[in-house]
């Protein structure tokens, strides 16, 4: 979609792993922002019967499908490990209909604005350009390894694998319009995301 046809003031959310996406989104949505996480729906598209799993079956087999027909995650994980093309044809299949899903839903559900997640936004040209602010959620890298080891019980140096798949935070930074910081309790959160959502309701109200 072109930035002349889109049809209403967009912010996309971002940062690193760890760095509190969600927590900072949903602090966003109970403030009336549409929450649009392309992960979730990723994880529809690739549910049973979810709009993806044919392909996926047609393209890699089903040696990447679970019993139930979703798809098979620590399985494609390791393959496009393993497989650099693999991830390029797994994001084929997949980016046009989360991009397509996404679209839908801030047409067509209410909230004051679309604030779309996008964990790989500085990564993606589309999403660069699809969004009027781009707003990182940030805080020193060595938090981020400390909350991904406590929360899904990784080795420092996976953790750090997965960051280093990533945009770095400098190059997060360079592209954000706008910066949460995200370093220290939730009453830290609540000021920085107050002042940006008053911000992003009177960008909508301007788009309208």
């Amino acid at each position: 979609m072109s930035h002349a046809a889109r049809r209403s003031f967009s912010v996309g959310l971002t940062g690193g792993i760890g760095s509190g996406k969600s927590l900072v989104a949903d602090l966003f949505a109970e403030r009336g922002a549409l929450q649009i996480d392309t992960d979730k729906i990723a994880h529809q598209l690739t549910a049973p019967r979810g709009n993806a799993m044919e392909s996926i079956r047609t393209t890699f087999g089903d040696a990447f499908l679970e019993a139930d027909g979703a798809l098979d995650r620590t399985a494609m994980r390791q393959h496009i490990f393993a497989t650099p093309a693999a991830r390029l044809t797994l994001e084929g299949i997949l980016h046009p209909l989360i991009r397509f899903e996404a679209n839908r839903a801030a047409r067509e559900l209410p909230g004051r604005y679309p604030l779309f997640v996008v964990p790989l936004l500085v990564e993606s040209d589309y999403w660069r350009a699809r969004v009027d602010r781009i707003l990182v959620v940030d805080c020193p890298e060595t938090l981020q390894v400390a909350r991904v080891m406590r929360r899904n019980a990784m080795t420092e140096e996976q953790v750090r694998a997965i960051m280093a798949a990533q945009a770095s935070r400098q190059e997060r930074l360079c592209c954000a319009h706008d910066v949460i910081v995200n370093d220290q309790d939730i009453a830290s959160l609540l000021p920085q995301v107050e002042r940006l959502h008053a911000l992003y309701c009177a960008q909508a109200a301007e788009h309208a």
